[in-house]
């Protein structure tokens, strides 16, 4: 039997849920917007200052790779209003119809962006409806300069080179890690050719004893610690380490290597499509763009942020690459189905062995 307390106490509960799901966004009344961004990609302080200006609760979570994003998105049991991932992850959720045309009307500091790294956007976002770039950079060796010398970096061939045999850190991501034999055997990053991605397993089974550890976000931490002598690093990872050691450099090996483009997107999941591009527009805005570089040491493509660097950082080719290197460079595309699960049966092969 069901009392009259009991009626008032389920009719509370389902007031709540209405008001939840029709637009107060947290129990507390406060409108919301979920995040999913890259680990140590966001200053939080410039989070505060968005909570602040605006109202706006931000529930922000990170992840590690693509590939983790990729599998939380899918679960489905977050609606995430706003995205940062690879070029390459952008484009398979995209042609998978999971993300929604973005406005940039509603984005007034759009237009400090720079027009060559938008127009480079287009390998993944052809007419650029959907995103709108965050970082960008190279993938390439970071090195300790008392261990090992410049010129051997020039190739990717040094990370097999057995007198630094438990010195060298690979990257814990699938496309990163196989970049390196792919490029150093003269194919393309985005092979998926069987034959060729099996040559390139069998090369990082070779190197696998070699290696002492597979890291991403940790790989800065540890070289300048002096833990390990070579590293395979995102740019901006190679930079934060400079930051903290004097005797590191970086090269981007003269076989080729990744130019990413990590960019914004709003997923179909969005609840509120106002509130994402309010959130887009404050990170372009200068004074938050440029507490972002601070905090994240990567190449921006904001334009109004640049032009007011000191001239060292400005020539820093670790953040900032030469054009030279960037022509060099390839950017990943999305594999189809049939592509990804070659490369995850042979990670998983890599990381079993």
């Amino acid at each position: 039997m069901i009392t009259m307390k009991k009626k008032l106490f389920f009719l509370t509960i389902l007031l709540c849920a209405a008001a939840f799901v029709s637009g107060c966004g947290s129990p507390d009344g406060k409108e919301t917007l979920t995040v999913l961004n890259y680990g140590k990609y966001f200053d939080p302080e410039a989070l505060e200052m968005f909570e602040e200006e605006t109202g706006i609760k931000v529930e922000y979570e990170e992840y590690e790779s693509p590939e983790e994003m990729y599998t939380k998105y899918k679960a489905g049991s977050i609606d995430y209003d706003l995205l940062c991932t690879s070029d390459y992850m952008i484009q398979k959720l995209i042609q998978e119809g999971e993300v929604l045309e973005m406005n940039h009307d509603n984005i007034s500091s759009y237009q400090n962006l720079d027009p060559k790294i938008i127009d480079a956007s287009a390998s993944f976002d052809p007419d650029h409806t959907y995103t709108l770039p965050f970082f960008y950079g190279t993938v390439g060796i970071l090195y300790n300069t008392d261990e090992v010398d410049a010129k051997e970096t020039d190739t990717w061939n040094v990370l097999w080179d057995s007198k630094y045999d438990g010195k060298i850190i690979m990257e814990n991501s699938v496309r990163d890690c196989f970049l390196v034999p792919l490029k150093q055997l003269g194919y393309s990053l985005n092979s998926t050719d069987k034959n060729e991605l099996e040559e390139a397993l069998q090369m990082l089974l070779e190197q696998k004893p070699m290696i002492y550890a597979y890291f991403v976000d940790e790989t800065g931490d540890e070289m300048a610690a002096g833990n390990a002598s070579l590293a395979v690093v995102y740019s901006g990872e190679a930079a934060y380490a400079q930051s903290l050691a004097d005797n590191l450099a970086y090269s981007v090996p003269k076989e080729g290597s990744n130019l990413w483009i990590d960019s914004w997107f709003i997923p179909k999941t969005c609840k509120n499509q106002e509130n994402a591009e309010k959130f887009l527009d404050f990170l372009c805005r200068e004074d938050i763009a440029k507490m972002n570089f601070d905090y994240v040491f990567y190449a921006t493509p904001n334009m109004a942020v640049y032009e007011n660097l000191d001239e060292e950082t400005k020539n820093d080719t670790t953040i900032f690459p030469d054009q030279s290197v960037i022509d060099n460079c390839e950017v990943y595309v999305s594999l189809d189905e049939e592509g990804t699960d070659l490369y995850n049966q042979l990670w998983k092969k890599l990381k079993s062995d």
